[in-house]
C-alpha cells in the first residue's frame, strides 16, 4: 500500500516535535516532507537571547541537524514559504512556484512578531528578535558600542537587554506595565526580578509607552509618552507575537486570532491541522513552548490512529530569565482567593501560592523553583490539598512527610 503523503508547513520547534512524534508512532505510514522558512533546520529560539550573550554558540542551539531528517526518510526544504493553499486539490504552492501534493497537511506556521505603529517604527534601527538573522543582526550592533533601547518588558524583552548589557551595550528597557512580565508575574515576584536586571547594567523605565521613534536617516532616540528622550542607534521591539494565519486564510480555512483548531488539533478541513503558535484552541492561542510541543503530541497520535484529545494547556512557565530562576502557573494573581507568601529577603526568594476551595490553582516562585514540577502537577490535578496545606509552602517533601 502506498504511504499517505504528510506535508508539515513550518519547522520550527513545534513542527520539527510532530516530526519527532510520529516518526516514533508511526515511522512507516507516511512520505514526509516539511517546509522550513528559514535557510536552517529547527533551532531552539528559546535559546537565542544566550547566543546573543555570547553564552552559547549557534550550533548549540541547533535542535536536528539535516542528516537526521535523511536517516528517518523526510525530505527537508528550508528557504520557502508557502504561498497558497489549495485544500481541495491537496496541494501547496511555495514561493519558488512549486507545487506540493499532500494527503494529510500539518500547518506549524508559528507568529510574526508585533511592532508598535508608532512615528519612526519604520526607519532603519528598528528591528525584532525572532530568528537566528536577526541575532546575527544584533551581534553586529554590539560591536558598535552604541547604546540601545528595548520596548517590552516581557520574557523576550528582559531577555534581550540583559544579552545586549552583556555584551557591553548601554540598554534601556522600556515597559508599558507597572511590572515586569506581568502576564507570569505578580507585582512582589517582579520587584526581585527587576532588582536583578538592573544589576546587570540594564535600565528600567516602567509605566512608560513610547511617543515616537526620532531620526532622520536611521534611529537616533526613543522618545516616551512623558517626552524625555533616550539617545540609541538600535530600537528592538518586543512587544508581542501574532499568529501567522495568512495561508490558512486564503486557503479557506477557518481563523480567528489563530488558525481554529478542535480537540484533534484539526482545522476546520479534514486532514488538516494546526499546532504551535499559530493554532487557536478553545479561543487560546498559546505562545509558550510546552503546550506546543502538547499539540504536537496529540496531532501526531491522532495521525497514527490514537484515541487522543488536547484539552488544553494551564499556563505554566518555569524557566531562568537573566539568571534567575522563575516559576508560575495558573491563576498567580489570585483575586479573591487564599493566598500563602513566604519571603526569604536575604536569598532573595520569593514564595505566592494560590488556593480556592481546598485546591492549588496558582503559584509563583522566584529564586528557588525546586518544587516548581510538584506545583505544576498539583495545579493540572485539581485535586484537594487541605490535608497538608499546612505543609503546602515548604515544597513536596516537606508535605509528604507531613
Amino acid at each position: 500500500m502506498a504511504r499517505q503523503r504528510l506535508l508539515v508547513v513550518g519547522n520550527g520547534m513545534a513542527g520539527l516535535r510532530f516530526l519527532e512524534e510520529i516518526v516514533a508512532r508511526a515511522p512507516t505510514r507516511f512520505a514526509v516532507t516539511v517546509v522550513g522558512a528559514e535557510p536552517v533546520a529547527a533551532y531552539n529560539r528559546v535559546l537565542l537571547s544566550q547566543l546573543l550573550a555570547g553564552e552559547v554558540a549557534a550550533a548549540d542551539i541547533l535542535l536536528r541537524p539535516r542528516q537526521w531528517y535523511e536517516a528517518h526518510g523526510i525530505e527537508l526544504i528550508t528557504q520557502q514559504t508557502a504561498e497558497a493553499l489549495d485544500c481541495g486539490a491537496g496541494r501547496v504552492r511555495l514561493q519558488d512556484g512549486r507545487a506540493l501534493a499532500f494527503d494529510v497537511l500539518v500547518l506549524a506556521t508559528g507568529s510574526d512578531p508585533l511592532v508598535l505603529p508608532v512615528p519612526g517604527s519604520t526607519l532603519p534601527g528598528v528591528a525584532t528578535f525572532r530568528t537566528l538573522a536577526d541575532s546575527a543582526g544584533l551581534d553586529e550592533f554590539a560591536a558598535s558600542g552604541r547604546p540601545a533601547v528595548v520596548i517590552g518588558g516581557g520574557l523576550l524583552g528582559i531577555e534581550t537587554a540583559v544579552g545586549l548589557a552583556r555584551r557591553g551595550v548601554p540598554v534601556s528597557l522600556v515597559h508599558v506595565a507597572d511590572h515586569l512580565m506581568e502576564r507570569q508575574l505578580d507585582a512582589e515576584g517582579a520587584a526581585l526580578l527587576a532588582e536583578a536586571i538592573a544589576a546587570k547594567g540594564v535600565r528600567l523605565f516602567l509605566r512608560q509607552s513610547t511617543r515616537a521613534i526620532r531620526g532622520s536617516s536611521g534611529v537616533e532616540a526613543v522618545e516616551l509618552a512623558d517626552g524625555r528622550l533616550l539617545d540609541c542607534g538600535l530600537v528592538i521591539m518586543a512587544v508581542g507575537i501574532r499568529p501567522r494565519t495568512g495561508l490558512a486564510a486564503r486557503g479557506g480555512l477557518g481563523t480567528g486570532r489563530g488558525i481554529m483548531v478542535d480537540d484533534r488539533m484539526q482545522t476546520s478541513q479534514a486532514g488538516v491541522f494546526a499546532i504551535g503558535e499559530c493554532a487557536e484552541h478553545r479561543g487560546t492561542c498559546y505562545g509558550l513552548v510546552e503546550p506546543c510541543y502538547e499539540q504536537a503530541r496529540v496531532a501526531a497520535a491522532i495521525l497514527a490512529g490514537e484515541p487522543q484529545r488536547y484539552q488544553g494547556s494551564v499556563s505554566a512557565t518555569n524557566l531562568k530569565v537573566s539568571g534567575v530562576a522563575v516559576f508560575s502557573a495558573g491563576d498567580f494573581e489570585g483575586r479573591g482567593a487564599d493566598s500563602i507568601i513566604v519571603r526569604d529577603v536575604g536569598v532573595p526568594s520569593f514564595r505566592k501560592l494560590v488556593t480556592r476551595q481546598g485546591r492549588l490553582t496558582g503559584a509563583v516562585l522566584v529564586g528557588d523553583v525546586r518544587d516548581a514540577l510538584w506545583y505544576r502537577d498539583l495545579i493540572r490535578a485539581a485535586e484537594p490539598v487541605t490535608p497538608f496545606r499546612h505543609a503546602l509552602a515548604f515544597g513536596q517533601a516537606f508535605a509528604e512527610a507531613a
